[in-house]
């Protein structure tokens, strides 16, 4: 139940940037203190939702296909390069337009192909329809002008998307209690 008011408040919380007047309305009330708030609440919630998802027991909901794991590998991959082109502003933001929903979907999408339990249905699949009503409601709502581009970012984005996959894959362990590749269990 926590792991689910969690993902609920995390996933309103980002809903504010996509809503013109619910955004106003937190400027206008925060004022200069709006952007570092949003920062620490969303840190904060994300914090709490992956102890809430380490803590909740899982039942199992469907059997994984056998290449799930190889599948995730791959769209999370894929979800860091879409962060790392959200971190910089090269012409692929542009292409992208949301590329942090982008990276939310391809990495939800990979985890729910290699887990078939309740907490992770509850976890990606509700970070990934966030991120899905996030696109949606920004895309109606917003007029939606380019980032200036800068030359030579697409290739940082392709840099630094791999250099975080590589740093998160080997910190994986410690944040969700998973490693990514158990070298002893597949050597022995």
């Amino acid at each position: 139940m926590l792991l689910a008011l969690t993902i609920l408040a995390f996933g309103l919380l980002h809903l504010v940037p996509a809503i013109p007047r619910a955004k106003a309305a937190a400027v206008a009330s925060l004022g200069k203190a709006y952007g570092p708030i949003y920062g620490v609440a969303s840190l904060g919630l994300l914090v709490l939702a992956l102890w809430a998802f380490r803590s909740a027991e899982g039942q199992e909901l469907y059997e994984v296909p056998s290449w799930g794991r190889l599948a995730n590998f791959v769209l999370t991959f894929l979800a860091f390069l879409a962060l790392a082109v959200f971190a910089f502003r090269g012409k692929l933001r542009n292409r992208l337009r949301y590329p942090m929903a982008v990276a939310v979907c391809f990495w939800a999408a990979g985890h729910l192909l290699a887990n078939g339990d309740s907490r992770s249905l509850v976890f990606f699949g509700g970070l990934a329809l966030f991120a899905l009503l996030h696109v949606f409601l920004a895309s109606r709502l917003n007029e939606w002008t380019p980032s200036p581009e800068r030359q030579g970012h697409d290739l940082l984005a392709l840099f630094f998307g791999i250099a975080f996959y590589g740093v998160f894959a080997q910190a994986h362990s410690v944040v969700a209690g998973v490693p990514v590749l158990d070298l002893i269990r597949a050597g022995a």
